[in-house]
């Protein structure tokens, strides 16, 4: 088990942008799997993107593709998400997630994660 904590969450408007962290208590994070999902409110959670142990493996949504960039720091164990071009839809808690053991193929499960954050409240105003 690995402890996520997001942060950076707030109140943006619509065009702006914002950058998640997402911070492990694990020295070993570099070994970890991380996904980011999001939840709106009367809505079911759903993935927005995904960074492989290797930094350079990285898949996205469509609906946040080439707005939502994944990134992470293995030295500092974090994972950062920046959305740029927010719009009011992308509104909804945001989760970070962790799985050291690939289950499947398909990473945009929530199944798939064994680790999960509190979620850090994102808010896109128009």
């Amino acid at each position: 088990q690995v402890q996520l904590a997001e942060s950076g969450g707030g109140l943006v408007q619509a065009g702006g942008s914002l950058r998640l962290s997402c911070a492990a208590a694990e020295r070993t994070f570099s070994g970890y799997v991380v996904g980011w999902f999001r939840q709106a409110p009367g809505k079911e959670r759903e993935f927005v993107g995904v960074i492989g142990t290797m930094r350079t493996i990285t898949y996205y949504a469509d609906s946040v593709k080439g707005r939502f960039t994944i990134s992470r720091d293995n030295v500092e164990n974090t994972v950062y998400l920046q959305m740029n071009s927010l719009r009011p839809e992308d509104t909804a808690v945001y989760y970070c997630a962790a799985t050291r053991t690939i289950k499947s193929g398909d990473m945009s499960t929530i199944g798939q994660y064994d680790n999960w954050g509190q979620g850090t409240q994102v808010t896109v105003s128009s």
